[in-house]
């Protein structure tokens, strides 16, 4: 997959024509939305980083650099990673969280970026 078919956007974000294949890669349904708002072609939850390193980074900015470090470990060893690999065409990996920075969809898409064939 050549890295501008890839690219990140949040889920509250109204879905796009180049969107290409959304996939949500939350392990939790997004608040406040329904699955025909989402306008998602999969929900790849197990890609998403464990719920025990979810609830440690909490979302603080101060804790990036480590949860960045450990996610990339389990990505490493986790085989969803390679179905979003495979996908072919534009794929838009979706997100909820509110920070565009500090979350682990950016640290998704540098890993695939580094591991794409």
């Amino acid at each position: 997959m050549a890295p501008s078919l890839l690219k990140l956007k949040r889920v509250y974000e109204e879905p796009a024509n180049d969107d290409g294949h959304r996939v949500l890669i939350d392990r939790l349904w997004p608040r406040g939305l329904s699955k025909g708002e989402a306008k998602l072609a999969d929900w790849i939850k197990d890609v998403a980083p464990s719920p025990e390193l979810r609830k440690w980074f909490g979302h603080k900015p101060e804790r990036f650099a480590d949860f960045r470090e450990s996610y990339r470990q389990e990505l490493a060893s986790n085989p969803a990673v390679q179905t979003l690999l495979h996908l072919d065409g534009p794929v838009t990996l979706v997100y909820g969280a509110k920070d565009p920075v500090h979350n682990h969809a950016v640290v998704l898409l540098e890993f695939l970026k580094a591991h794409r064939s």
